[in-house]
């Protein structure tokens, strides 16, 4: 739904309650794609493409906040969420352009999602049984997690403390035991309290309730994808409360998304640092993500790549195999570090759409749920 990874990030550390209603304020926020498969591959073909040539280079976003409007610019582009009005705004700086979006077409555009997601898992869930007889061997799991280190370190100029959160899709095949992982561990440095930074969780906590959804905040196309299984409203539940054990503010986040083979969490950015160059030693990432990937999508969960006379023979390879390929692929990481925090008052401008910018239609896909919710 919210295309900044750090507003999916922020809003998943600050379900916290809060009562102040926001005034003004300001901080920054640096984010940088720092390792993983897809920062290598970038690297690789940067040569046909300045944009890849600069996935890796840190972005630095200010975020505005005053009463009920939070603007969050970068370089490239501004969101403005206004609570008033109810609408989000989307502006592409090169471009020159924006589009505007309100809650309710957003949450609009979340329940087509979700009604499309079910249609299509009811219709293969028909064709799966001739296609893949193991379909139904299949279980689903979702599985969030939260501890507290009890790890220090400074950052901004901050005393901090460590939390890891996890929180991991499972599939297993209860006849082969074969599994398989999509998985998110976010490693946090929290500090116990920043000043003003309270009128931020009210403000998150107030646009969560306009939209009256809980996965707002988790990002639009995980939504989707824990709506594909009744086991996403346990894992919902499960998140709140494991959230509780989160003291704090994030001061500093190093987020990791990829895949394991077999079924544990990916180690956080602390317990396992990625080398300096951003690529696993030994077999490449790809291999093992091609292998818990397909583990977990091919045939929608059924037979995990394998036919079940394979199995001896597959298994032989695994154990030759088991003390050189990596158990996890990092696709991902993500490092985000807060500061300069600023109680001091925001000039309006910062929530006007810049000058000479022309407004256009949303994307395609957002236009495409609009046209199916009026038929």
């Amino acid at each position: 739904m919210l295309p900044r990874l750090q507003h999916a990030a922020l809003s998943l550390a600050l379900i916290a309650p809060a009562t102040l209603y926001a005034g003004d304020y300001t901080y920054q926020q640096t984010t940088q794609l720092t390792g993983g498969s897809l920062l290598k591959m970038m690297k690789t073909v940067g040569f046909l493409s300045s944009q890849a040539r600069h996935m890796g280079d840190p972005v630095v976003s200010t975020i505005y906040l005053k009463d009920n409007r939070l603007a969050n610019v970068s370089p490239e582009s501004i969101e403005i969420i206004d609570l008033d009005k109810e609408t989000i705004t989307q502006v592409d700086v090169a471009k020159k352009t924006y589009y505007v979006q309100t809650f309710a077409q957003l949450k609009q555009a979340m329940e087509n999602a979700r009604a499309q997601m079910q249609q299509q898992a009811a219709k293969q869930q028909q064709q799966q049984p001739a296609a893949n007889p193991d379909a139904q061997n299949v279980k689903m799991s979702f599985d969030v997690k939260v501890r507290n280190t009890g790890a220090k370190k400074e950052v901004s100029g901050l005393e901090s403390s460590e939390a890891i959160m996890t929180m991991m899709m499972n599939a297993a095949n209860t006849q082969t035991q074969q599994t398989g992982s999509m998985a998110v561990t976010n490693d946090m440095w929290m500090v116990p309290e920043v000043p003003g930074y309270e009128q931020v969780r009210d403000f998150y906590k107030r646009f969560g309730a306009k939209m009256a959804d809980a996965t707002v905040g988790l990002g639009y196309d995980f939504s989707k994808m824990l709506a594909q299984n009744p086991a996403a409203g346990q894992a919902l539940n499960s998140m709140a409360g494991e959230m509780q054990k989160l003291k704090g503010v994030p001061i500093m986040q190093v987020m990791r998304m990829g895949t394991t083979a077999n079924g544990q969490p990916l180690p956080a950015a602390s317990e396992a640092p990625l080398p300096a160059d951003a690529s696993p030693s030994g077999p490449s990432s790809g291999s093992v993500a091609k292998s818990a990937m397909g583990s977990m999508l091919s045939s929608r969960f059924g037979g995990f790549g394998r036919k079940k006379n394979d199995d001896d023979s597959a298994n032989q390879n695994a154990n030759s195999q088991s003390q050189q390929q990596p158990t996890t692929a990092i696709l991902m990481e993500t490092q985000i570090t807060t500061s300069n925090f600023s109680s001091a008052p925001v000039d309006p401008s910062h929530f006007d759409v810049p000058a000479g910018c022309k407004m256009v239609q949303p994307p395609a896909a957002m236009q495409n749920n609009a046209a199916n919710a009026a038929q």
